[in-house]
């Protein structure tokens, strides 16, 4: 074991022996110390591949830890850390673990710096993966829109850009921010100057931010970041115009030229949709997402997919009974051999062609089912004379018609699908679908006859119905 009293000089001069992978000069002074050479440092004059070592016994086991590379270190410094990491040692303790866990401390604190300074976006899509079991189509697709990055190419509709993009999301300038830095104030002036464009998008933009910030209060990772504040009521009550309840409902006098102008729809389709709509008071995407499974010709009942409850069943009425047998005679009859495109003639694929499980199918919609009723409800309003009435509106309609007919409050809120909202409702009402069909059946017919349209006998009803079997 070569040894001297350590200079730069010698420091300077020492290189790896010929040959060697690895040399070592031996410091006197600090007996534990020395000055490893590799094979890069073989030139004199040169200090690079050198480098500081402390070597020692623990538990009868050599350890050997390296201290630095002799241009970081002086001299003084190194030998200092020698009979430190050798009084570690006298101690009992491993420098090598004490090594370890500085630097386990150090990467804790990038870590935690790196986590606290990431864009919000990062915990935004986390939320997102692990609520999504918990919410609907509509819900998932609502938080996918209000933080995208936009900048796609406008496909459909008219386009309102200047170049032609999508916008990013109303939520995605807050969330490119740190969970740490959106507090009351940045909130605040997020709604002052979102509110005054697009008040809708900015009501549900505030409170989905709401509920992902107490969703982040609740996860260990997030919780030393959130501002408790930043999504006060009073930020929503001050920033935001008031809710006010829609009032678009069909009137008494407005069922008849309603119902021509929608049975007028070239559409057959589409033309049922919105009478079903209107006759069953179900939810939009509700109707739209029928399937022939759950309709069920023989019992006259139907299974709606229910967003609250997951499915609830309702009556099957005539008139909507013989909407949906026509629906599904169409839909189960095949396509003619030969169509004509572009005025050529083409053979149909009979071979491949099966009938559609949608009920309102839709041979251009990505789904398979209907998916934009309005610009022919639009128009049919319009033909009609009518005002705006949304889609949820005929919704609206047959909750307020249906008082017309006397029909307990209980009976409207279960066919359409509310949660009951009192105990004797939750607990003491079992009703079968039988009672929900007598009164069901006698909304319809009262609706039917303001409209003028006369309902199908028993016997057409029973003639129809084996048909369809």
């Amino acid at each position: 074991m070569q040894r001297e009293r350590l200079t730069p000089d010698r420091i300077r001069r020492f290189t790896c022996a010929d040959g060697a992978v690895q040399s070592f000069l031996w410091d006197t002074e600090a007996p534990r110390l020395a000055v490893r050479a590799t094979p890069g440092s073989t030139t004199r004059d040169d200090s690079k591949g050198k480098a500081y070592i402390f070597e020692s016994k623990l538990n009868r086991r050599t350890l050997r830890i390296t201290i630095g590379d002799v241009r970081a270190w002086n001299l003084d410094a190194a030998r200092s850390e020698a009979r430190r990491l050798q009084t570690l040692v006298d101690q009992g303790t491993d420098p090598r673990e004490e090594k370890a866990a500085k630097l386990a401390e150090a990467e804790a604190r990038r870590e935690e710096a790196r986590r606290t300074e990431a864009p919000a976006l990062e915990a935004w899509n986390a939320y997102i993966e692990a609520r999504r079991p918990k919410w609907g189509a509509r819900s998932y697709q609502d938080h996918l829109n209000l933080s995208k990055e936009g900048g796609e190419t406008i496909t459909r509709g008219r386009r309102t850009t200047e170049d032609g993009k999508t916008q990013p999301g109303t939520l995605r300038a807050l969330l490119a921010l740190p969970l740490r830095k959106i507090d009351a104030p940045t909130v605040r002036a997020f709604l002052k100057d979102d509110a005054a464009k697009r008040p809708t998008q900015a009501a549900l933009a505030f409170r989905l931010l709401r509920a992902f910030l107490n969703w982040c209060a609740d996860r260990p990772e997030y919780q030393g970041q959130i501002q408790v504040d930043a999504c006060a009521g009073r930020i929503a009550r001050d920033e935001l115009p008031k809710r006010q309840a829609k009032q678009d409902a069909l009137e008494r006098e407005m069922l008849r030229p309603w119902f021509e102008q929608v049975r007028a729809i070239a559409n057959p389709v589409q033309a049922a949709y919105l009478q079903v709509a209107l006759l069953t008071g179900a939810r939009r995407e509700e109707v739209a997402e029928m399937r022939w499974e759950d309709v069920d010709f023989r019992w006259n009942k139907i299974i709606i997919r229910d967003k609250v409850e997951g499915e609830r069943t309702i009556p099957l009425t005539p008139y909507v009974a013989g909407l949906l047998r026509d629906l599904k005679r169409r839909n189960d009859t095949p396509p003619a051999e030969w169509r004509i495109l572009h005025g050529k003639r083409i053979k149909n694929d009979l071979d491949a062609w099966e009938p559609s499980p949608w009920v309102f199918a839709s041979k251009t919609a990505a789904s398979g089912y209907l998916q934009e009723p309005r610009i022919a409800h639009n128009r049919a309003l319009r033909d009609a004379g009518l005002p705006n009435i949304t889609i949820h509106g005929l919704r609206r309609s047959f909750g307020s018609l249906s008082e017309w007919c006397e029909v307990p409050a209980g009976i409207v809120a279960q066919i359409q699908g509310h949660k009951p909202s009192a105990t004797a409702e939750k607990h003491y009402r079992v009703r079968p679908i039988d009672l929900l069909r007598q009164w069901h059946t006698k909304i319809e017919a009262w609706i039917l006859d303001q409209a003028g349209i006369e309902l199908p006998t028993e016997q057409e009803a029973a003639l129809a119905l084996r048909v369809v079997a």
